[in-house]
């Protein structure tokens, strides 16, 4: 198995960035975009350009009957759905998927439709890019963490590491990427909701206040929800997220409340949407998860134009 073709569907921050980075390791060409004709059409008369330099991305529509070696979910949750079920002809017998989705729930999703074998597990780790329209910028890409749901080596995880090695991509192969997809997930749920809620940024949660303690209760509830799930993670990870979030720039904010500004849906169904439902079969309350859920879609609400 080689991977020498590779389709993003996302034409989002992560996936430009990455997308830019093996297109200028690959012949031209090699990189696709898949994505429906309007968008095509938008980036047929814009530019996209990482760190200043022009992308040159190639863009194809879905219905390109042209299989991939390596498929990248890189859009937003609300539109995987749609996506699964129009993706299928640039997925092959050997075709790898990665996805660079939020939370646990997209890797279920594609592991459902395209089977557990193909579907390797995936967080995005230390980036600091950002985006202005078409226009990337960043000093550090950051890792892929990634691997397999069993923790144990597959065609498919090997033909990925070899691929990455072959670029000096960085990235770090974990065998207990179900323990890492959960850490993420408890930060994600404590510091994306707290920061949207309460409207500040990352300032207003690095200091004492109801903020940053909302933040560290929601996370408490997300540990406790994944230990009933079997996953071993603990209080530690909160003070390690901690230690990690003290160190944000303090002007910076959550893609959560970004998308409430923008008047966009958000991933609150990936987070406490997540949390709450976990911990209802197992009889644990959360009433911070319950409080942030209530509060995130209120404000969905009130931002709809």
């Amino acid at each position: 198995m080689d991977i020498r073709k590779i389709s993003i569907v996302g034409t989002g921050t992560l996936g430009f960035m990455y997308g830019h980075f093996l297109n200028s390791h690959l012949p031209a060409g090699s990189v696709r975009f898949i994505a429906d004709e309007e968008v095509i059409e938008t980036y047929r008369h814009t530019e996209v350009t990482c760190n200043g330099e022009s992308c040159n991305f190639t863009f194809l529509p879905f219905e390109t009957e042209d299989p991939a070696d390596l498929v990248i979910f890189a859009m937003r949750f609300c539109e995987l759905h749609n996506v699964i079920r129009r993706i299928g002809s640039q997925i092959g017998k050997n075709t790898v998927i990665l996805s660079f989705i939020n939370g646990i729930t997209s890797h279920d999703m594609l592991s459902r439709a395209f089977g557990n074998y193909r579907v390797l597990l995936c967080t995005v780790q230390g980036t600091n890019v950002s985006r202005s329209g078409p226009h990337i910028k960043y000093s550090e890409m950051g890792t892929l963490n990634i691997g397999t749901r069993d923790g144990l080596p597959s065609d498919f995880i090997r033909a990925l590491t070899s691929f990455f090695d072959s670029m000096n991509f960085p990235y770090r192969y974990l065998t207990d990427m179900k323990k890492n997809l959960w850490e993420r997930l408890v930060f994600n749920t404590g510091i994306c909701q707290a920061v949207a809620v309460f409207e500040t940024d990352y300032d207003g949660i690095k200091q004492e206040g109801e903020p940053r303690q909302i933040m560290i209760s929601a996370m408490k509830e997300a540990v406790l929800v994944g230990q009933a799930e079997g996953i071993p993670v603990d209080d530690q990870i909160i003070s390690d997220w901690l230690t990690q979030i003290n160190g944000l720039e303090g002007i910076g904010t959550s893609s959560m409340r970004r998308d409430l500004r923008a008047g966009r849906p958000t991933e609150v169904e990936l987070f406490s949407g997540t949390i709450r439902e976990l911990a209802r079969k197992h009889d644990i309350p959360t009433p911070v998860n319950d409080f942030l859920y209530d509060k995130i879609k209120e404000m969905e609400h009130r931002k709809e134009p």
